[in-house]
């Protein structure tokens, strides 16, 4: 049976083709002024080098929408324009080269408004993203269902978006989000069986890196593991990075995405003997650099340490002033502890080699 994401539409955005069984696709939003068009694309350079796929800027201006032209040419990934009141801001956003527009039908004044943003769009075929959040549900809905609910999230982005049918233009992507882990779980599970248009996943308003990962982990996890979701944003405050390798490490737990070391360690116990916290943390950071698909496993002892790692593709076990080094739960050598971090990047500078 078919997942709701491969049967959703395609779209192209910019280039990048989302929908339709496509990979789920990973995005951010910078956090600079737009204005400033050098930290800008600094700052999406690093998203890009992280793993960023999609970009999204606030435009709250016309020097903002004028510095998108200039931003794209110093990036390689689509750049969507983030419109929240204003309907000129997303023609002037268009016009400097916006590969997709965010709006909120309901925040930008009247359906004629609506209306300019569309025509605009179907000129240049540029997808519009339905937005809605928990927030910013009408009052009548409000009403409607006894308070902010997933059902009435659900109806606030359907009417939104069968307006704009009924502008003759489908090139749409639609997101509904909500700080309410659960109520967003399902407000998406309404709509999938609603529309055949793409989602876009997140969990806004999530928290700090901490908090945000967690809530974000579980609502996401839910989401997408039931074959919901077409592109995701982990929300979080703080650098836009962290977003990046979360999505990644969240796709990578759900086998949606291949690509990159999986570091795997365990919790520390009365058995540690050597500072693996610091060992650990200096193995994710190692590892970061290296496009290997395996999993690499850092132990705590040498007691449980094979055995526990012997489903890695290659691991670590520290004792007491050495460790070990383990390739699939068998015990290669000895290390002293000082240099087991260089025997580990050493296999696998190996490693990557031999896959060439």
């Amino acid at each position: 049976m078919m997942t709701y994401r491969e049967q959703t539409r395609k779209v192209n955005i910019g280039g990048r083709m989302i929908g339709g069984g496509c990979p789920v696709a990973i995005q951010s939003m910078t956090n600079t002024p737009t204005e400033d068009i050098a930290a800008t694309a600094a700052q999406i350079r690093r998203l890009e080098a992280a793993g960023c796929e999609i970009i999204r800027c606030t435009v709250p201006t016309y020097e903002a929408a004028a510095a998108l032209k200039e931003i794209k040419k110093q990036i390689t990934i689509p750049l969507v324009a983030d419109i929240h009141f204003d309907y000129k801001m997303a023609i002037a956003a268009m016009e400097n080269g916006a590969d997709k527009i965010r709006i909120n039908p309901g925040n930008i004044g009247g359906r004629e408004k609506v209306k300019a943003v569309v025509d605009a769009a179907k000129e240049r075929q540029i997808p519009i993203r339905v937005g809605v959040n928990s927030g910013s549900l009408e009052k009548e809905l409000v009403e409607k269902y006894h308070g902010v609910t997933a059902q009435g999230i659900v109806e606030s982005a359907l009417d939104k978006v069968h307006m704009i049918e009924d502008m003759d233009y489908d090139n749409l992507v639609i997101s509904i989000k909500s700080s309410d882990v659960l109520m967003c779980v399902k407000a998406h599970e309404l709509l999938a069986d609603k529309t055949p248009y793409p989602l876009h996943v997140g969990i806004t308003e999530s928290g700090t890196v901490t908090s945000g990962n967690i809530k974000s982990a579980i609502g996401l996890g839910l989401i997408l593991h039931q074959g919901i979701g077409d592109t995701i944003r982990v929300s979080l405050t703080g650098d836009p990075v962290e977003e990046i390798r979360s999505a990644k490490l969240i796709l990578r737990t759900l086998g949606l995405r291949k690509g990159g070391i999986e570091v795997v360690s365990c919790p520390t116990c009365g058995r540690t003997k050597i500072d693996l916290i610091r060992l650990a943390g200096e193995v994710e950071k190692m590892t970061a650099d290296f496009p290997l698909d395996i999993k690499v496993a850092v132990m705590g002892c040498v007691v449980n340490g094979p055995g526990e790692a012997k489903e890695a593709d290659i691991g670590i076990a520290g004792g007491i002033g050495e460790g070990l080094l383990i390739k699939k739960g068998e015990i290669i050598r000895k290390v002293p502890e000082e240099e087991l971090l260089e025997a580990l990047r050493q296999e696998l500078l190996n490693w990557e080699y031999q896959t060439r």
